[in-house]
């Protein structure tokens, strides 16, 4: 039998976590370094435009923003940590935040507080140097809200403004905290629909006064848009819907008016529509406007949602809007009737960069689909679009219309096709960099192939209808487990980190990575690049040759991005640890479990992370099985569409906070009806079913978990014992 593997990645990475068969971790706390030298006071936090434009000069060891500057490079300019003695580089201190879940989030390092947002938006402010907590807030966030987030209890992030700290939570609140006691400030609800399963995991922004926020959702079918708050008083600003709504009514901003034209045919209000702007927005102070990196189109098959054709503005597209007034200014759209899950809300940067003899200001992005952009800040013209992995859905970029040549062979609707990338993208949300000395961009890259079919309920009714509380993505799904294991064709899987020349399209180096879905990117005038990966090392990289020059194991998986800062005049280097989605054999994650903490580093660090106890990787004899091959197979089903996207439809879930139910309990099998219906484990993210399961089919499920057990139990003791 094949493993499905990291071909099942679907956009923000699969990572929905439900209930907990281990526990966390209790890992000793650190002590302190030194006592604390910071109180925080309201003069801390005082980030503001004028502050952040004199970063460079004054303030080199600071972490203002989400990406470090308004530009979102993510480059640090401290080098007292260097290619020549970053192998002197240890722990100082750390922070567990006793989680199972995904840590994906960027910290922030203001006079010398870090501000770090973890799991259910729990926010700390700790004393940068030491480590030791300051203040804690708690969002408060409902755990079973999981079931209606894509993907993980994930919060990427915070904002810094006028002596507050602004978070996003999952269930979809704007908070704004005091930054020097910790206390909540105001609150505002960021839902239009809440009977809708919106979501947001990505980090706020903040400048000209506002706070802008987007969202997630749509795989569940909901409508995009994000919406720009008045950073002193919550009142909303403007708001920008990213696809239309019922045509039938009056449109909200002329914007939509026109994208209504490129929607033909079905009713995608009903559906959805999808466009959530659920990770990049970036503020540009020199045009005075934010730039919108635009989702998936909801469902993903553009068939269902738009029959007639058209591009399905403004999906899988970057928007730029005036920063005071919501109005666009221009648009460009990287995947034009999006039919893949697409998105182009990965990390957008700006720069200034000589482009055929002339200097251009311009914002560079590595979206889902492939292709490197490089786009004139001013119009959205496109300059350069470059392939950077490996790409089947689309020949190549026509620089002459700005749109991608769609390869024909590749139709999915009525034959199943692997294309490359997948859903998981050849570059998802996480971070990149940027060296503007070298003229070079750092990011992970992978070749994630997914097997793309149409379900033949959609292709024998005609139009989507939306299913509620449930993915709506327009594919196979709930069989796709059966097709990949009896297809012969599937395309390796792979990762690489890439330093990457934005001009020319060469990848000035490039290293292959044992496992493909990697961390985000930093890049220091030290002469290194730093990034976390899935065997569970944070590896400091040489930035002109990609040579390893040092690596520490974590004993977890990493998907979030290191930053650097600097206080008293001690460099750090800091990343968060815990993985969400990907699952690669031998993985940190799958060896020990995914533990959430925040690591810094410094030079001289003597500390040791806590070792943890290694999983047994050995299925346990599973109940009798009591169902026929029927009722089996209709469990498998079940389970591929209702379970898949928190436990991975190949039952593969030995990652992080994804129990993987083959190894369930005795226990677990009886009460399995009282979690499955009853919602007895919401408090941990496990909701209820009962919307959507009868107990007949949740005892199917039960079923087939059983018989999977008892096969893969099997093949591997038959293994085990040929090897001996």
């Amino acid at each position: 039998m094949k493993r499905l593997g990291i071909a099942l990645v679907v956009s923000c990475g699969f990572l929905s976590a439900c209930s907990q068969e281990e526990q966390a971790v209790e890992a000793p706390q650190p002590k302190s370094v030194t006592a604390p030298d910071v109180a925080v006071t309201t003069e801390h936090a005082q980030v503001n435009e004028k502050r952040i434009a004199k970063m460079e000069q004054d303030e080199p060891g600071a972490w203002l923003t989400f990406g470090r500057n308004y530009e979102e490079q993510r480059f640090s300019p401290l080098q007292q940590v260097n290619r020549e003695n970053v192998d002197k580089l240890g722990i100082a201190w750390f922070k567990d935040f006793n989680t199972t879940h995904a840590v994906q989030g960027t910290p922030l390092v203001i006079d010398g507080v870090l501000y770090a947002s973890a799991p259910f938006n729990v926010i700390y402010a700790l004393d940068a140097k030491s480590g030791e907590e300051l203040w804690r807030f708690d969002a408060q966030v409902p755990k079973a809200h999981l079931r209606k987030a894509c993907c993980g209890a994930n919060s990427r992030g915070i904002a810094a403004y006028e002596g507050k700290i602004y978070t996003a939570t999952l269930d979809g609140r704007l908070i704004a905290i005091d930054a020097a006691s910790g206390e909540a400030l105001w609150e505002v609800d960021t839902i239009i629909d809440r009977s809708r399963s919106y979501s947001i995991t990505g980090a706020p922004r903040a400048a000209a006064g506002k706070i802008f926020i987007g969202n997630g959702g749509a795989e569940f079918g909901v409508r995009g848009y994000v919406s720009a708050y008045d950073a002193q008083s919550g009142e909303l600003a403007w708001r920008f819907y990213t696809v239309p709504g019922d045509p039938s009514l009056p449109f909200e901003h002329p914007e939509m008016e026109m994208a209504a034209k490129t929607w033909k045919g079905g009713e995608w209000w009903k559906i959805g529509g999808g466009g959530t702007v659920w990770n990049s927005i970036v503020y540009d102070p020199e045009f005075n406007q934010v730039y919108l990196g635009v989702g998936n189109g909801a469902p993903w098959t553009r068939i269902l949602r738009s029959p007639g054709g058209g591009d399905n503005l403004f999906l899988a597209s970057i928007v730029a809007v005036d920063v005071e007034t919501g109005k666009m200014n221009w648009y460009y759209q990287t995947t034009p009737g999006d039919n893949w899950d697409y998105t182009a809300v990965q990390d957008m940067m700006l720069a200034e960069l000589e482009i055929d003899g002339a200097q251009r200001k311009v914002l560079m992005q590595a979206p889902k689909n492939g292709f490197f952009y490089v786009l004139d800040r001013a119009n959205g013209e496109l300059l350069k679009a470059h392939r950077f992995a490996t790409v089947t859905w689309a020949t190549h970029v026509d620089m002459e219309t700005g749109r991608p040549v769609e390869n024909t062979d590749k139709k999915y609707q009525d034959n199943p096709q692997w294309i490359l990338p997948g859903p998981a993208g050849a570059h998802n949300w996480h971070a990149m960099s940027f060296d503007a000395g070298r003229r070079l961009v750092y990011f992970g890259s992978h070749d994630m192939p997914f097997l793309y079919a149409m379900a033949e309920e959609y292709n024998e009714t005609g139009l989507y209808k939306r299913r509620e509380n449930q993915f709506n993505l327009g594919i196979e799904f709930g069989s796709l487990e059966k097709m990949m294991d009896e297809s012969d064709t599937a395309p390796d899987t792979v990762g690489h980190l890439n330093a990457f020349d934005p001009v020319t399209g060469e990848k000035r180096w490039s290293v292959r990575q044992k496992a493909a879905w990697n961390g985000g990117v930093l890049a220091t005038a030290g002469d290194l690049v730093f990034q976390g990966n899935e065997e569970g090392f944070l590896v400091a990289y040489d930035s002109d040759t990609g040579d390893v020059l040092w690596q520490h194991y974590m004993f977890s998986s990493m998907v979030a991005p290191p930053i650097s800062f600097e206080v008293d005049g001690q460099q750090y280097v800091s990343i968060m640890t815990g993985a969400g989605g990907g699952f690669e054999d031998d993985s940190a994650d799958e060896k020990y479990g995914s533990t959430g903490r925040l690591v810094v580093f410094a030079l001289g660090g003597e500390m040791d992370l806590p070792i943890p106890v290694e999983r047994n990787l050995e299925i346990p004899e599973p109940p009798p099985l009591t169902a026929n091959a029927e009722d089996v197979d209709r469990g498998r089903v079940l389970f591929g569409d209702l379970c898949g996207y928190c436990h991975m439809p190949s039952v593969f879930g030995r990652r992080g906070n994804n129990p993987d139910l083959r190894y369930m309990s005795a226990e677990t099998h009886e009460l399995w009806p009282a979690i499955v219906l009853g919602g007895l484990k919401s408090n941990q993210g496990m909701a209820s079913f009962a919307d959507v399961l009868s107990a007949e089919d949740a005892e199917r499920i039960r079923q087939y978990l059983i018989a999977r057990a008892g096969t893969d139990r099997a093949e591997a003791l038959s293994a085990q014992a040929g090897a001996e």
